[in-house]
């Protein structure tokens, strides 16, 4: 049975959480708490991929080098501190920040349902390193669903997490309390609350995401954010038909959309929020011939979902070689 310790990331310096150890530092006591979060990032993985497949998904394998992928522009919420780009037979490509644009025309082309677990690469700014919440490098359960609606997703979403708690309780119960979570970890009434992004401007000001987690009690939808080209806005009331999951005591942890398809629509925000178009001609080649299809999708951050999960202080304390803004690891 397992015994609580203090965890490596408890302890706090001017308010601020300390950063994971790396793997090969960790005390006997820590790696014991190491292995907890281990078995339920494994039943996590484990429980989330078979709900997908059995929700009709298929499982694609990740891209990791791509001449287009997300823009994260003009989003207020990305800080992007470098790029990475390299040439490869004489042309440029991109490490995936994620792969949305890939899952538009595999949907629309090929698979009606389809799911990834794509690892992500954003060298966040690193000011980043001590929000406990940020990484240069994740992975996200992206998933994909042809002619759907944002409701589609939502009420999908609603299910997904639910049954994953669920069954957390079920089959982590010692791991969950050895990590002084099974009783946090409440099973939410579904559907979910939703709230508008207007809204809660006008009640908590422009810090509304971070004042939001510290106020709700289960995960939360928000919606209508303004962002990226690929997210569907109706021009003529300048509303976004998008939406956010928080945690509470965390924050965000699934960001997604009902997508845009239509050329001129497309090209139209493009221009507008200055994206350039060249990094995305197949995207516009394809919706101009009217081969782009109307879709739905998010994608879950998975190590953000753990760490709310476990209670983790750091998000890079879920991942066995932390991967945290500004610190760069052996491993």
């Amino acid at each position: 049975m397992l015994t609580r310790m203090q965890s490596e990331t408890d302890v706090y310096v001017k308010g601020v959480t300390c950063l994971p150890k790396p793997l090969e530092q960790l005390s006997k006591e820590e790696i014991e708490r190491k292995k907890a979060i281990a078995s339920i990032m494994t039943k996590t993985l484990s429980h989330l991929t078979q709900e997908y497949i059995k929700n009709g998904f298929e499982w694609l394998l990740p891209v990791i080098f791509s001449k287009s992928t997300d823009p994260l522009w003009p989003d207020p919420g990305a800080s992007i501190e470098k790029r990475i780009e390299t040439e490869i037979y004489g042309e440029m490509v991109r490490t995936t920040l994620s792969m949305i644009v890939h899952k538009i025309v595999a949907s629309s082309l090929l698979l009606p349902k389809l799911f990834t677990l794509s690892p992500n690469v954003r060298v966040e700014r690193r000011d980043r390193c001590l929000t406990g919440w940020h990484l240069y490098e994740f992975t996200q359960l992206d998933f994909e669903v042809r002619e759907a609606t944002s409701s589609d997703i939502m009420n999908f979403v609603d299910k997904v997490i639910r049954n994953l708690i669920l069954y957390l309780r079920d089959n982590a119960k010692d791991e969950l309390e050895y990590l002084e979570s099974y009783k946090r970890l409440n099973v939410p009434d579904i559907p979910l609350k939703v709230f508008d992004r207007i809204d809660l401007e006008e009640k908590y000001g422009k810090d509304w995401e971070n004042i939001l987690k510290e106020n709700i009690k289960e995960p939360t939808w928000v919606i209508n954010i303004p962002r990226e080209f690929y997210d569907y806005e109706d021009f003529s009331t300048g509303r976004w038909d998008n939406y956010d999951l928080f945690l509470p005591g965390y924050g965000e942890v699934l960001s997604g959309s009902r997508r845009e398809w239509e050329y001129d629509k497309l090209v139209r925000k493009m221009e507008r929020d200055k994206v350039r178009k060249e990094n995305y001609a197949l995207l516009l080649k394809l919706a101009r011939e009217g081969k782009i299809r109307p879709s739905a999708g998010a994608g879950i951050g998975v190590e953000r979902l753990v760490c709310w999960v476990v209670g983790s202080k750091h998000v890079g304390e879920v991942q066995l070689f932390p991967k945290i803004p500004g610190k760069v690891y052996e491993l």
